[in-house]
């Protein structure tokens, strides 16, 4: 089945001719709105859902025992499905549509999530992102509540099962006018440039969240970003709504609920326009979480306003299992997730008898716990060869309320293994803990090359009690090879 969301033929003109900025103007709005008509359009026509359902608002499509079990639609509702008539029979449906879906009452927030084609056998990444943002509100919340999906990329056959599959899970949302997707065809994008495949993924990126924040300024009054795979606190809207409350007399270009890439920045919607434009103008130049430093101060905002506690994470997810490895008690790990070189992790803090310090070096929700922590106190983990890290994030304290979190550490990297029992010989720091957490690419690379020790150092006295929750260490070799664990 073959999915095609049109822009307007203005746009894709304009665009082919490197004039991102002219694009951006009315036109492309226009035609974000027609893509996102489209799409909720298309899904309408596919659910075969009873006219009741649309009176039922507020249910969950998920009930609890599918919160980790995804379903799979099946092959003959597939198959008839498949059989609808092409975009063009219903086109003259658009218009009445559209002018509906613009008559929609505006919602206080939309959470705006782009996401493409994951490598590797997960697809379920944006499935269970969009899980915990329903799951994670409220009746009354999610009456404030739009998410709009931006599904980019070119792959009809991933685009068509995604449809199917959100379809499927989230009927009661879609007819609420609570989720909507949208789609910019490949040819809506600049031409890519010649040499320039290692920029190619941030750009086709920067590309992807222009058209998402062009089709999301009119639906809100705030705008949050959040990524493809991420979990939420409970009740995230009203932690924010009393952010932006407090802050109401505060000039702010965009507000941090959480220091993991582009994930959690809330945005004011009547911004949106401008900061699309400004990805478009620059879309070649850097990562998206650099340009919108740079848009920040742009917008007179000099240093990042961190609201905590933080309230999105990324997920680390896993691969089914065959039943060779379930035998063995192999686990096979996403791209994405941290990969944990094997490794032993000691401490010169007090340890008792509950939470152990190898308990935040493992990949569940397992943790170290202790209390009254000194100046030059560490949490190290050794590793058992040599690694070449690309990554490392280190994360204290409790999710939702950040208590217990390290209040002034840093994080080192070490060198040159010795002695019995083994320390590195050498250290070099990677960064400083903010707000108790630190994720942070290895920059140089040489620095992150035959790295032994990975050391938490407390750089003050904290009375009270201290979580590290996780020490995730990422390989080099793993981005390419598809590492597993």
């Amino acid at each position: 089945m073959t999915i095609s969301f049109l822009l307007c033929t203005d746009c894709r003109e304009r665009i082919k001719r490197g004039r991102q900025g002219a694009a951006m103007h009315c036109p492309l709005r226009h035609c974000c709105v027609i893509s996102m008509g489209l799409g909720v359009l298309w899904l309408l026509f596919m659910l075969e859902v009873p006219r009741e359902v649309e009176d039922d608002q507020d249910r969950m499509a998920v009930k609890e025992d599918q919160m980790f079990t995804l379903p799979v639609p099946q092959e003959d509702s597939y198959r008839r499905r498949k059989g609808l008539g092409p975009l063009e029979d219903w086109r003259n449906l658009t218009s009445k549509y559209l002018e509906k879906l613009q008559q929609r009452k505006k919602t206080w927030l939309t959470v705006g999530i782009s996401s493409r084609p994951r490598p590797g056998p997960d697809p379920s990444g944006l499935l269970y992102t969009l899980l915990s943002v329903f799951r994670a509100t409220s009746k009354v919340e999610r009456k404030r509540l739009t998410v709009l999906v931006h599904l980019a990329g070119a792959d009809p056959a991933w685009l068509a099962e995604t449809v199917l599959n959100i379809s499927s899970l989230f009927s009661p949302q879609i007819l609420a006018g609570q989720l909507l997707l949208i789609h910019a065809p490949p040819d809506a994008y600049p031409p890519a440039g010649a040499g320039a495949s290692g920029r190619e993924l941030y750009s086709e990126q920067n590309v992807d969240h222009a058209f998402l924040m062009s089709s999301a300024w009119k639906l809100s009054e705030y705008f949050l970003l959040l990524e493809d795979n991420a979990f939420c606190a409970p009740n995230f809207i009203s932690h924010v709504q009393w952010k932006v409350d407090t802050l109401r007399s505060q000039p702010w270009a965009f507000l941090e609920f959480a220091n993991l890439g582009v994930l959690g920045k809330l945005f004011r919607s009547s911004d949106l326009p401008t900061l699309a434009h400004f990805l478009l103008l620059f879309y070649r130049e850097k990562p998206l979480d650099r340009l919108l430093a740079h848009f920040r101060v742009l917008l007179a905002q000099k240093d990042p306003i961190l609201c905590t506690p933080f309230l999105f994470y990324h997920r680390a997810t896993y691969h089914p299992l065959n039943d060779r490895q379930k035998a063995s008690g192999t686990r096979r790990k996403s791209p994405y997730a941290p990969d944990n070189p094997p490794g032993t992790a000691f401490t010169d803090m007090k340890v008792f008898e509950v939470h152990f310090p190898w308990e935040a070096y493992t990949l569940d929700e397992s943790f170290f716990w202790t209390h009254n922590v000194s100046a030059g106190n560490h949490l190290t983990v050794i590793l058992n060869q040599p690694a070449d890290l690309r990554r490392v994030q280190v994360l204290t304290g409790t999710i939702v309320e950040g208590r217990h979190a390290l209040e002034r550490g840093q994080v080192e990297l070490g060198y040159g293994p010795e002695g019995m029992p083994q320390r590195c010989s050498s250290f070099v720091l990677l960064g400083r803990l903010l707000e108790g957490q630190l994720d942070q690419e290895v920059v140089p690379r040489s620095v992150g090359h035959q790295v032994s020790c990975v050391r938490l150092l407390a750089n003050a006295n904290q009375a009270g009690g201290l979580i590290v929750r996780h020490i995730y260490l990422w390989e080099e070799h793993a981005r390419d090879t598809g590492h597993s664990g």
